[in-house]
C-alpha cells in the first residue's frame, strides 16, 4: 500500500530525520563557537572579525531553527542539549585559545564540513521523496559555499 505525499511528510523517514538532526547539533555547536570568535577575538582586524563573526552568528541561528523545525515538522526531535549536540557534531568546539587567523581557518573548515554533510543530506531527502528537506539543506549549502569563499579571500 503507498503512503501519501502528506502522510509521508507528517511520518518522515529514518535517513532524512537523522541527517537534519546532525545539521541541528552541528549548527548548535557552530553558533557556540562564533559567539566564541566573536567574544575572544584580538589584534589588528578586531573590528573587521568582531562584526563578521557576529553577522556569521546570526546567518547561523536562521539555519539552526529552519533545521529543527524542519525536523520536527517531519515527525523528528531536534537534539536540545549542549551535552546531545556535542556528541553528535562533526565539528569541535572552540578552545577559546585560537587566534585570529585560526579563528577564521577552523570556520573555513567548519563551514566545509556542514556544507558536504548537508549536500549529503539532501541527497538522502531527495531519495527519501522529500524535495522540501533537501531545497532548504541545498539553500543553505549556497549560503555556507558564500561565507567560505569570503573568508577564503580575507586570509588572503
Amino acid at each position: 500500500m503507498a503512503t501519501s505525499s502528506a502522510s509521508r511528510t507528517a511520518k518522515g523517514t529514518a535517513k532524512t530525520q537523522e541527517g537534519l538532526n546532525k545539521q541541528v547539533a552541528t549548527l548548535g555547536v557552530l553558533y557556540m563557537k562564533l559567539h566564541s570568535f566573536h567574544w575572544n577575538v584580538t589584534g589588528p582586524n578586531f573590528y573587521t572579525l568582531h562584526v563578521k563573526f557576529e553577522e556569521l552568528y546570526n546567518a547561523v541561528t536562521l539555519m539552526f531553527d529552519e533545521a529543527a523545525e524542519r525536523l520536527i515538522a517531519i515527525g523528528g526531535k531536534p537534539v536540545s542539549t549542549m551535552k546531545g549536540m556535542l556528541s553528535l557534531s562533526s565539528i569541535k568546539e572552540a578552545t577559546e585559545k585560537e587566534d585570529a587567523d585560526a579563528m577564521v581557518r577552523a570556520v573555513i573548515d567548519d563551514f566545509g564540513t556542514i556544507a558536504s554533510e548537508m549536500k549529503e543530506a539532501a541527497e538522502a531527502a531527495e531519495q527519501e521523496d522529500d524535495a522540501a528537506t533537501a531545497d532548504i539543506l541545498t539553500g543553505m549549502v549556497e549560503q555556507l559555499d558564500k561565507h567560505r569563499w569570503m573568508l577564503e579571500k580575507f586570509l588572503g
